[in-house]
């Protein structure tokens, strides 16, 4: 995400591509599913889709 802003930064976070609903989910496990994101695009990532760590949008 980073180099998509022109920027690169180290990856910090292990991020799921899709979204999981916990280590029960099989893509919580899947390496296909996950990917390495700095702080900043995880946390941007996160929020857009969750509305914040751990706070899930009602659907």
């Amino acid at each position: 995400m980073c180099l998509k802003d022109g920027r690169l930064e180290p990856s910090r976070h292990t991020d799921h591509i899709k979204p999981v609903s916990g280590p029960n989910d099989p893509l919580f496990w899947d390496p296909n599913n996950h990917q390495a994101l700095c702080v900043s695009c995880h946390s941007t990532k996160t929020a857009k889709e969750d509305g914040g760590f751990g706070r899930r949008k009602k659907r």
